[in-house]
């Protein structure tokens, strides 16, 4: 099993910017990509980025990628999505995820999923 905990969420308005960080813990051997999803209720889940284990690539959902970023310093550090400019839009429980496959961006090719962790961005 893999242990995901999602931190840094909250109340903010338009055009601030915040920071999740996920740490990971327990067998991250079987870890090939961290994954960053978001979720509104009634709606699918939201893939927004990737990157790899140790950090070293990153991909990113065109509906994101000139306003968030995913990063990580080594695997031993959390993985972290900064997310700038944000919009009343960005309103969302946004959840990290681990997956043993590569290059995935679909939610069920993620094995395992943080609690999520609620954004919400007023105008």
């Amino acid at each position: 099993q893999v242990q995901l905990v999602e931190s840094g969420g909250g109340s903010v308005q338009a055009g601030d910017s915040l920071r999740l960080s996920c740490v990971a813990s327990g067998r991250t051997f079987e870890v090939f990509d961290m994954g960053w999803f978001r979720q509104v209720p009634g709606k699918e889940r939201e893939y927004l980025g990737r990157i790899s284990w140790n950090g070293g690539r990153t991909y990113y959902a065109d509906s994101v990628k000139d306003r968030f970023t995913i990063s990580r310093d080594n695997p031993k550090n959390p993985v972290y999505l900064q997310m700038n400019s944000l919009k009343p839009e960005d309103t969302a429980v946004y959840y990290c995820a681990a997956t043993p496959k590569a290059y995935s961006t679909i939610q069920y090719d993620y094995k395992y999923w943080g609690q999520g962790t609620q954004v919400t961005v007023s105008s």
